[in-house]
């Protein structure tokens, strides 16, 4: 018999579900990309919307509902201004670009608060892809405005508003989704490696929208609106929500033993979501004296299948008032008791601020700083997301072998604060100066944010005082998210109101959100420190 080929054998060595696990984590990855890849654009093309010119008869306003006010329904040759994009053409356009961004990420935490209860109650794969149609839709919309020659700021300002609400639907939805096919076994770092979608997506959307910044701005709305879309196809097509819905099964076949019928929901229940590398089958049945017996920690606490359970799992799910074979998730109130949630939450609102501020201000203040065009600059405001992969795999990595999340976080908070300052320093002695401390700011801004959004959810997710609720982690992820979401809203705002007076302030703000968000987190680092490897924080007992 011939040898088979090289590359059927690797195809092979592989099992259906590992191969099935792996395209669900690309899958979600490059939907979740996509999303951030149809954020980037607007804090490119800002260089573009107001470009800085000599022009003494312009009449400054206090405020852009002043300006609103005063707009006359009457259309204008594009570009007529030669300070770029009117409103966006006048004194006060900071304000005004600040107002987009505010417009924007107040209405992407106001909706992320109820996207998590809303998901919960839908089909992901329907609830993500309406999703990102709308969102495909909303922000070509923004685009629009420079084929149509529009120049009515409150057009602009409500296609921001309808994108942020939209797209909350995707952070809930595919955190969810992945949660189902990992477990806890090296959470940290394979959802670090996964949350780089963030940063891809943001590195794609500059240089989608960079390439036709100069040339025609309206494009570099268009074409990310489109993709996302596209992927909001792909996710109706090929989403699988649960393993169980392709009868997925992580039961070692090293063993030689399969599972009894009667036996066969309760174990497939705990390997869908525990992950190949971390289950082990120690007996080949389980009656109920057996299943009654303490069992790994591990495989404890997990998300369990909410309709494949056994008695004695339905009777402790009254201690949260909500049965395994209900549809009833959990409530507001109930996440908010889970110990953590209110403290990472909280932390995550002052890291998000810093993070997004940089999303949304970077490239403009490479132009101011730099003097480059809105293309280069664009392209170089990239690296600090390149930074943020490599940020995202670090603290998912420590923390998985210090088993210390907030301790982690608290660590690269800590390096963050001064970096800043040293970023705003260097940046004005070159180019080449700047680009390096975009990598280490990139990496330590993110890094935080990375592992909150993702392992510490899906930890406090599957935390047990759950009991097991299979439908806790959306509403979870959800109000964590949008807590950091506030913070998100009021970092480029604040940015808008104090660059006006230098941008050596705003790096003094980021620098102090930074230090909120390790103040938050000083009690959970307290007790880590308490404890000993075997009993951190998140350990389940």
């Amino acid at each position: 018999m011939a040898q088979l080929p090289p590359g059927i054998r690797f195809i092979t060595s592989f099992s259906r579900d590992q191969w099935y696990r792996a395209f669900i984590f690309t899958l979600t990855f490059f939907l979740y990309a996509s999303f951030h890849l149809s954020r980037k654009p607007i804090s490119i093309v800002k260089g573009e919307l107001h470009k800085h010119c000599a022009a003494s008869h312009e009449v400054e306003l206090s405020s852009y509902r002043e300006y609103a006010a005063q707009i006359q329904p009457v259309k204008k040759p594009s570009n007529a201004s030669q300070c770029g994009w009117e409103p966006f053409d006048k004194n006060n356009y900071k304000q005004l670009l600040g107002a987009l961004d505010y417009s924007f990420l107040c209405a992407y935490a106001i909706g992320m608060y109820l996207s998590g209860i809303i998901g919960e109650r839908l089909p992901i794969r329907y609830y993500l892809t309406v999703g990102m149609l709308a969102s495909g839709l909303f922000t070509a919309m923004f685009g629009l405005g420079y084929f149509y020659n529009i120049h009515n700021l409150w057009f602009y300002i409500m296609a921001q508003i309808a994108n942020g609400l939209v797209q909350t639907t995707g952070w809930p939805s595919v955190v969810t989704c992945i949660g189902n096919w990992f477990g806890k076994g090296r959470r940290g770092l394979i959802m670090g490696i996964w949350n780089s979608h963030t940063s891809v997506g943001n590195i794609l959307g500059s240089l989608i929208a960079a390439y036709w910044v100069s040339t025609c701005w309206g494009l570099s709305f268009v074409m990310p609106g489109v993709i996302i879309a596209v992927m909001g196809i792909f996710c109706f097509l090929f989403l699988i929500e649960h393993p169980k819905d392709i009868s997925c099964s992580s039961t070692p076949s090293s063993h030689g033993h399969e599972p009894s019928i009667s036996t066969e929901f309760v174990v497939s229940s705990n390997a869908f979501l525990n992950g190949a590398s971390r289950f082990r089958v120690h007996m080949p049945t389980l009656n109920a004296k057996e299943a009654s017996k303490p069992q790994d920690p591990e495989m404890q606490h997990l998300l369990i299948d909410s309709e494949n359970c056994t008695a004695s799992q339905n009777s402790s799910s009254a201690v949260t008032g909500e049965g395994r074979h209900g549809t009833s998730a959990i409530s507001f109130l109930g996440a908010l008791r889970i110990p953590g949630v209110i403290e990472f939450s909280l932390c995550l609102l002052f890291a998000k601020l810093v993070s997004y501020t940089f999303l949304f201000w970077l490239p403009l203040y490479i132009t101011n700083v730099e003097h480059l065009d809105a293309k280069r600059a664009g392209d170089l405001s990239t690296l600090f997301d390149v930074g943020g992969i490599f940020g995202g795999i670090l603290a998912g990595l420590i923390s998985d072998r210090l088993e210390k999340r907030a301790s982690t976080c608290g660590m690269m908070l800590l390096l963050a604060a001064p970096t800043l300052y040293m970023f705003s320093a260097v940046s004005k002695m070159g180019l080449e100066a700047t680009v390096v401390m975009l990598l280490i700011s990139g990496a330590l801004v993110n890094g935080p944010y990375a592992l909150i959004t993702t392992a510490v959810s899906a930890d406090l997710g599957t935390h047990k005082s759950l009991k097991g609720n299979a439908r806790a982690l959306s509403t979870v992820t959800a109000i964590i998210d949008g807590t950091g979401s506030v913070g998100a809203a009021l970092g480029p705002l604040l940015a808008g109101l104090i660059s006006p007076s230098g941008w050596n302030n705003v790096f003094y703000m980021l620098m102090v959100a930074d230090a909120c968000a390790l103040l938050f987190l000083l009690r959970l680092i307290q007790k880590e420190l308490r404890c000993n490897a075997d009993h951190t924080l998140f350990k389940e007992h």
